[in-house]
């Protein structure tokens, strides 16, 4: 969602070279499912890339703090949670497994993950396994 981003031109490609969906926390919602699963089933998709980034407005946000701040505001606590998240790579991690597991894609094997550094500039891919001497339970 990140207007600084350019994934077309950060990963090298034309317009009309892939499908784009752009959501706050690049996280996994109904919204970013649905558009995934036209993507794949209708036009042909066959890849997926879950890029987030650093500076995240996600990254460190309490979804409860953030819905009571809507509340107060607006009168009405929003039906939906902002999906913050502690961990930029963990959240990586948890939305490429969760699409992997996503039975109403058809083409789940070639799901990855990775990171724009917006600072010091590049993208990094985030594997399945954490830093090394990380637990991967915690």
């Amino acid at each position: 969602m990140d207007a600084r981003i350019d994934p077309l031109a950060l990963l090298g490609l034309a317009p009309g070279d892939a499908h784009v969906v752009r959501n706050a926390g690049g996280i996994l919602d109904e919204g970013a499912l649905r558009s995934l699963v036209i993507s794949q089933r209708a036009l042909g998709t066959r890849e997926v890339l879950v890029l987030q980034h650093t500076g995240c407005g996600l990254l460190g946000l309490d979804d409860e703090a953030f819905a009571r701040e809507v509340e107060a505001d607006a009168g009405v606590r929003p039906a939906w949670a902002a999906g913050g998240f502690p961990d930029l790579d963990e959240s990586v991690r948890r939305t490429v497994a969760a699409l992997r597991a996503e039975r109403a894609l058809p083409h789940r094997d070639r799901v990855r993950g990775a990171v724009v550094d917006l600072a010091g500039g590049g993208v990094r891919e985030v594997g399945e396994e954490g830093p090394p001497g990380r637990d991967p339970a915690r």
